[in-house]
């Protein structure tokens, strides 16, 4: 398995806790009525506290750039291309996006958006191999 591959085996991971994170502040699981409600059907959710509103925002924007890694390293691993911008490109995502989701959630305005330019240059890397 290349570095790129595992890699997306560790962004799915990431992606998973991320959205479990999100989902249990959201329901506030830490508590036995939150508990309650995220082993239901979760009807009748409290209003969410602003954390928990910038958790599941990471979590969507996580689950939405993790669909489209994916895609691009497994189109390159499909059609044989090795090349050196895969894997740092791979690495680069990862790790600025490793960074981004503590960062959105805390609510750090401005290096959020530097943070997920950099994941996007990882991407761009990546999609310069395959055109």
């Amino acid at each position: 398995m290349t570095n790129a591959l595992a890699l997306v085996v560790y962004m799915a991971i990431v992606t998973w806790l991320t959205l479990l994170i999100a989902s249990m502040m959201r329901a506030r699981g830490w508590t036995l009525p939150g508990i309650i409600l995220a082993l239901g059907n979760r009807e009748n959710m409290p209003e969410p506290l602003a954390v928990a509103d910038r958790a599941d925002r990471a979590a969507r924007n996580t689950l939405e750039n993790f669909v489209l890694f994916a895609a691009l390293v497994l189109t390159a691993h499909a059609m044989g291309v090795v090349d050196h911008r895969i894997e740092l490109g791979a690495e680069i995502f990862f790790w600025a996006r490793l960074a981004y989701i503590p960062i959105y959630i805390a609510g750090i305005i401005y290096v959020r958006t530097v943070v997920w330019t950099i994941s996007i240059i990882g991407l761009g890397m990546i999609t310069s191999t395959l055109l």
